[in-house]
């Protein structure tokens, strides 16, 4: 399939899809519609030329291996959305930039160039679990654990909010 062969279709099939799993989840997309189908084409076209759904808006190396940390949704999501209130890419929002409580802004490259997430894979593969990267949280109401900075807005199991999580590690 060429670029050129994605059609509306395949992206208001992929849009909707996601828009229910990212509610679902305790997410939010970008509410301008069109803003988010520009990129989910592209994820679907990154699909289509390298087998993954690379984040359209970095470049990918087309070796899935070295790219796991861009597959839609990368890695940086959620510490994006805990700082800026969105992800790199715009995809994702929080709560407060839905609710207009914060403003959008430009969010910097988190992505570690390709010799620092050689050497930051080889050091977090000796790690042992006491001496975890990030604090693992724990949903209080259904055992949900997760590790990031902060827990998540919205339990994706149970879906209470973020203060009915504890630190758990």
């Amino acid at each position: 399939m060429n670029p050129e062969d994605i059609t509306a279709n395949d992206v208001n099939t992929y849009y909707e899809k996601l828009k229910e799993d990212a509610r679902a989840s305790g997410y939010h997309l970008n509410p301008d519609e069109s803003f988010t189908k520009e990129l989910l084409e592209s994820i679907l076209i990154n699909q289509d030329r390298y087998g993954y759904g690379a984040c359209p808006c970095r470049l990918a190396s087309g070796v899935k291996e070295e790219d796991l940390d861009i597959i839609c949704p990368c890695d940086y999501r959620d510490n994006d959305l805990d700082e800026f209130g969105a992800c790199y890419c715009g995809l994702y929002i929080s709560n407060e930039i839905l609710r207009g409580k914060k403003k959008l802004t430009s969010i910097p490259e988190r992505r570690p160039g390709p010799g620092e997430r050689k050497l930051t894979k080889k050091i977090t593969q000796k790690r042992s679990l006491g001496s975890l990267y990030l604090p693992v949280w724990r949903c209080k109401v259904c055992g949900y654990l997760c590790a990031r900075e902060e827990p998540p807005e919205i339990c994706p199991i149970c879906k209470v909010e973020k203060e009915r999580f504890e630190r758990f590690i």
